[in-house]
């Protein structure tokens, strides 16, 4: 099976952009970005109860590999066709190894001092823009997908949002505009339920107040929950350097 017809198998699209949450013309940065934010979400040691993790995983550095690489990236666009027998795309090649070297391990610190500047920014508001329309509206998606986001960030987002939908830069999808009752409490007791297993966590693994967002990593991977490893993903890789030249496989 070749690479597209597997990101279609276990991504639903064909399309390379697409499986990395990018559009066509992204710059280099935005497409490695992309990768990691997606790559955290099937990391299989961030997805455990995931049979496939590894498969997918595997699959995703793929289609970064074809997307990164410039000649590669210039046939697929114009011709939606990928080079099954490049080196980049050797069966052989040890993934995971590649994904370290293109991105180290953060600090607990660049985690806050991202979550700070984050919040409020200009870039927020377009990355929730993204999900809105990605989400066709769909809170209960918009809020697990959000970056730096908790239930208590909602009033936030619903107002960030509806300030777009006003102004005429998103359309106003009824799942937005006109969300049940029901839906908003079940997404409240959802986190509710998931503040009190956080809490418990952090009291079993014995963290003081400092340290209460370890817990909650851990919580949120535990519960597969993809905004908070969205956030990871996305401070990783913008903190993250980049390899030095010549990581890249030969080209045949």
């Amino acid at each position: 099976m070749g690479l597209l017809e597997q990101c279609e198998e276990l991504f639903k699209t064909s399309n390379l952009y697409e499986v990395l949450g990018v559009c066509k013309g992204a710059s280099d940065s935005e497409i490695r970005r992309g990768y990691y934010k997606v790559s955290l979400l099937v990391h299989p040691d961030r997805a455990p109860g995931d049979e496939l993790a590894t498969t997918k995983f595997q699959v995703l550095g793929k289609a970064y590999a074809v997307l990164a690489d410039k000649d590669q990236r210039a046939v697929y666009d114009e011709q939606g066709i990928v080079d099954e027998e490049s080196d980049t795309l050797d069966q052989d090649r040890n993934w995971e190894e590649h994904w370290r070297r293109l991105f180290p391990k953060i600090t607990l610190q660049d985690i806050l001092d991202f979550e700070k500047q984050y919040k409020g920014s200009d870039e927020e508001v377009e990355d929730l823009k993204r999900l809105y329309l990605q989400h066709e509206g769909d809170m209960d998606l918009i809020m697990e997908s959000a970056l730096c986001c908790t239930y208590e960030d909602e009033p936030r987002v619903k107002d960030i949002l509806q300030k777009a939908i006003d102004a005429e830069e998103v359309p106003a999808y009824k799942a937005f505009t006109h969300e049940s009752v029901k839906k908003k409490n079940n997404r409240k007791r959802k986190a509710e339920r998931e503040s009190k297993e956080a809490d418990e966590m952090q009291k079993e693994m014995g963290l003081n107040s400092e340290d209460s967002l370890v817990a909650m990593i851990k919580q949120r991977q535990k519960s597969k929950e993809n905004g908070f490893n969205s956030l990871i993903s996305d401070l990783e890789a913008k903190y993250c350097k980049k390899p030095a030249a010549g990581k890249k496989g030969k080209k045949k």
